[in-house]
């Protein structure tokens, strides 16, 4: 039987258009603790939890015991950002190249991009 935990964590991560893999990568946490968990074999100890609602944000309350404490998201910048990106398609794609590129190669797409924009800026 699923832990009600890994159902709403299951649940925030997809709505982020996450797959568990993503978020172990981001996280440190192996693959097999996500299969662990969804087996019902195993729940994430506090450390780990605290790790995954870190990189959904979101607290750690709401994923262990279904009751948020702060609102859904940590902080009104973070729940601002994640109503921006769910509206708009453009930077949910920038948000999922950051996630899934290299770092030293997004940030020479960045520098690209801050470089187009000055120009930019500069002609108007």
């Amino acid at each position: 039987m699923k832990d009600e935990s890994y159902e709403r964590y299951c649940a925030i991560r997809d709505k982020l258009g996450y797959k568990d893999s993503v978020v172990a990568t981001n996280t440190g946490i192996t693959k097999s603790t996500f299969s662990d968990w969804k087996a019902g074999r195993y729940i994430p100890k506090k450390e780990k939890m605290d790790k995954i609602s870190k990189f959904l944000g979101i607290s750690t309350e709401y994923i262990t015991d279904g009751k948020e404490k702060q609102g859904y998201y940590l902080n009104e910048e973070t729940a601002k950002l994640a109503q921006e990106m769910y509206e708009d398609e453009d930077m949910r794609s920038l948000f999922d190249m950051k996630r899934n590129m290299p770092p030293e190669r997004f940030k020479a797409h960045m520098e690209f991009m801050k470089n187009l924009y000055e120009q930019e800026k500069g002609s108007m």
